[in-house]
């Protein structure tokens, strides 16, 4: 899980010297701590990357057998039809 910090009193100390009143300005550091909290679990850290990496890179091979394999079948039935006809 993703912890965010976030320093509380360094944004009610800048909210009180923009002029809100210091119950304001707890309130707004309070409900933004909480929703800074409850999305963190939204984002990707760098393991989450490294594994869609891993295994994007699989499949991308994977697909790349696959389309070689296809490939050559392709060729061979070109051959077989290629000589029959003749």
């Amino acid at each position: 899980m993703t912890t965010l910090t976030f320093d509380t009193l360094a944004y009610v100390k800048t909210l009180r010297e923009a002029g809100i009143s210091e119950p304001q300005a707890e309130a707004q550091a309070s409900a933004l701590a909480e929703a800074m909290k409850s999305s963190a679990g939204d984002l990707a850290t760098k393991q989450d990357l490294a594994i869609l990496e891993e295994r994007t890179r699989g499949r991308f091979t994977l697909l790349q057998w696959l389309l070689g394999c296809n490939l050559a079948l392709t060729v061979a039935i070109f051959w077989m039809l290629i000589l029959g006809a003749h």
